[in-house]
């Protein structure tokens, strides 16, 4: 720790990054405050951000796939970065490209597997001990650099609907309509596909164990990871934000659900599309798609067919009272809305 205090005392522009496992509500506030007292941003690796809470001034977003500009352009700009239990891997930098030579602390516990690049100290620590043995943040680094950043990522998760919808449900609006419904310590849950670009950058977390989706592009855990949230925790909210095709892998697992009480909100974005894949068709081979049309059920059915609870949103203005009808119900349920096939991640940019 002694050694890190150097390191920081020597940067102008230091960054951290958090993520991994072990972390707990007191140790992500812990390193946010220690962290926010000098002006040092926090930014969270890929699919790991629950592991500090968002509402901390120090907080400036998630890098991986979705990932805004701004937060790449700060890592580029950083002369030293601090990895807590996240080890500068392929996803967290663009595929390697980010922060080549910055100086790097990487604090973990056991070696870094995983991690690629400079290597300039090595901590083993977990989140909880290193909480405990922060050093006193005696450093004062530029204000202003972690306020813009802070203000970039608010601008960037702050959702703004489109002004028509049309025959399509727009799920911008329906995160905007989340943000406001979900408690603090709400679990969100999804797998891999277009999708999930809109929980993963709208929907904020406060406390560790509130996000639970795959860092490998595993389609269909979205619904077996909604029920077992609710299994080990029956009086938490729990929703899933499910894209059709992830939600037909696992999706009896409804059965499972009504049968052990278990409870949840599964929210089907149905576009009638493999959209991941159909983009890097149309990208690769462009008016040559191949296998990734989809036929689907009538979702909101297909949950009364199992004893849950099911209904068909057709806008964003009634997808509030369908939510609450949903959790209400006491039952698993499904929300099925059509998501515009042509639209592969959120209308506005930050």
């Amino acid at each position: 720790m002694a050694e890190l205090d150097e390191r920081l005392g020597r940067a102008e522009r230091p960054l951290v990054v958090v993520g991994g496992e072990g972390w707990t509500a007191e140790a992500g506030r812990a390193l946010v405050d220690w962290a926010a007292a000098q002006g040092v941003p926090v930014a969270a690796d890929f699919r790991a951000w629950d592991a500090v809470p968002h509402d901390s001034a120090a907080y400036v977003g998630a890098l991986g796939y979705g990932r805004a500009d701004a937060l790449a352009a700060l890592v580029e700009d950083a002369d030293l970065i601090v990895h807590i239990g996240a080890p500068r891997t392929d996803v967290l930098s663009d595929g390697y490209r980010l922060a080549q030579q910055t100086e790097t602390v990487v604090i973990m516990t056991g070696e870094p597997l995983g991690h690629s690049g400079r290597l300039d100290q090595l901590v083993e620590a977990d989140p909880r001990g290193l909480a405990r043995a922060l050093p006193d943040p005696r450093h004062g680094f530029d204000p202003a650099r972690l306020q813009a950043a802070r203000e970039a990522q608010l601008r960037f998760s702050t959702p703004v609907a489109s002004a028509e919808e049309g025959e399509y449900v727009d799920l911008t609006a329906v995160m905007a309509v989340l943000r406001e419904e979900l408690t603090e310590d709400a679990v969100v849950t999804f797998g891999a596909g277009n999708h999930a670009i809109w929980p993963a950058r709208y929907l904020p977390h406060h406390v560790p164990g509130t996000l639970l989706a795959p860092r490998n592009g595993a389609m269909g855990m979205g619904i077996p990871a909604a029920v077992a949230a609710a299994l080990v925790d029956r009086e938490r909210e729990v929703v899933s934000v499910a894209g059709d095709g992830c939600f037909l892998m696992n999706g009896q697992e409804i059965a499972t659900a009504v049968g052990t009480g278990a409870r949840f909100v599964a929210i089907v974005v149905d576009n009638g599309v493999y959209a991941t894949i159909r983009e890097h068709q149309e990208h690769q081979y462009p008016g040559r798609p191949s296998g990734t049309q989809l036929t689907n059920p009538d979702f909101a059915a297909f949950a009364r067919a199992f004893g849950g609870f099911g209904a068909t949103v057709t806008n964003a203005d009634g997808f509030r009272e369908a939510y609450r009808a949903a959790r209400a119900s006491g039952l698993p349920a499904v929300l099925h809305l059509r998501q515009d096939p042509s639209v592969r991640a959120p209308r506005t940019d930050a």
